[in-house]
């Protein structure tokens, strides 16, 4: 009996040490890697893995979580990273550096906390853009006017919308704007219509199927045939661990969503790849540029060289058959129509 508990004590002691060395074997170190590095305010978690690892989104198979550090996973300025091996294989430390234990940082140490990303290029598009399915769009209420046949409206005013709400137990309402149409560019399948948050408004009165809404805050005008919707009540996500999707994906950039022509770093992109593939927040995808054409000197025939890698995405929001990413590398100048793969 002794000795059986002495086993289960052991299994329980190397649980929190093997936990970050699964498939270790298999992660290759960046060439010039640091054995040490010091955390520094405006880091993230991706530009710590990227300077150990060849593959950024295999930092989870080499972090040691310290079972004696509270909030292992959280990392914050100061802390030192470094970089040891266990049985021949790679693995990632954390000693954590001078930090003053305010009552402040107590209450909110993941605001302290350094981000798996660069949220600021990212925050607008999670709270404010929806892709929505064709019915959902189709079936919101719409604007029809404004106080004093006003076609227009803005913060202060009151507005009206007429149709049927799918939830009138709220008291405040989200008034969007349809941006752009997706369309599957290999199959034609419709994915989705990409809505912009305008603003949104306090339900103040209904009567048949006529709603008033006092606008509280917009970015732009209201204007006749904007949609009424339910505001989002799922928790704005802020933390992604880099990760390759469950099951292979190949698909596109269908557009890019800060009205750049070129795609570079830290750049939004959509692509036509949703949680209907299995896409999950924290996914990374490979981009590829499709090979250039050309005629053969010798036979004279068009050929198509081969696609060439192009950089990393990491997928940030996902709906149904459309996914937000954010572009982390950019090996090349990137476009619309770019394939995307999972990682290898």
């Amino acid at each position: 009996m002794r000795k059986l508990l002495f086993s289960v004590t052991l299994v329980l002691l190397m649980g929190p040490m093997m936990t970050g060395t699964v498939r270790a074997d298999v992660v290759k170190l960046a060439a010039d890697h640091p054995e040490r590095y010091v955390v520094v305010k405006g880091d993230t978690l991706w530009d710590i893995a990227n300077r150990f690892l060849a593959t950024p989104w295999r930092w989870p198979d080499v972090w040691y979580v310290n079972p004696q550090i509270d909030n292992p996973h959280l990392i914050y300025p100061g802390d030192v990273v470094y970089l040891v091996y266990v049985d021949g294989k790679p693995q990632l430390r954390m000693d954590r550096g001078p930090r003053k234990l305010s009552p402040e940082i107590r209450r909110a140490p993941l605001e302290h906390a350094i981000p798996s990303i660069p949220l600021q290029d990212i925050k607008s598009f999670l709270s404010d853009n929806l892709v929505l399915e064709r019915n959902t769009l189709e079936a919101a209420p719409y604007v029809v006017g404004g106080v004093n046949d006003r076609i227009v409206a803005g913060a202060g005013d009151k507005v009206y919308a007429r149709g049927s709400l799918a939830d009138d137990s709220q008291n405040f309402y989200g008034v969007y704007r349809p941006s752009r149409t997706y369309t599957d560019p290999d199959t034609g399948e419709f994915l989705g219509f990409e809505t912009q948050s305008i603003g949104g408004g306090y339900l103040i009165n209904t009567e048949g199927d006529i709603y008033t809404l006092q606008l509280k805050r917009t970015s732009e005008e209201v204007r006749v045939l904007d949609r009424v919707l339910p505001t989002q009540e799922e928790e704005i996500q802020s933390v992604f661990y880099p990760s390759a999707p469950d099951s292979p994906i190949t698909g596109r950039i269908l557009s890019v969503l800060d009205g750049v022509s070129q795609i570079g770093q830290f750049d939004v992109v959509a692509i036509n790849r949703g949680a209907r593939e299995g896409l999950q927040p924290g996914n990374l995808l490979q981009v590829y540029k499709a090979g250039e054409k050309l005629r053969d000197p010798v036979t004279k025939e068009q050929i198509t060289l081969p696609s060439e890698r192009g950089g990393i995405v990491m997928v940030f929001k996902v709906f149904e058959k459309v996914s937000y990413a954010l572009v982390m590398q950019a090996e090349n100048v990137l476009a619309v129509m770019d394939e995307v793969r999972s990682p290898r």
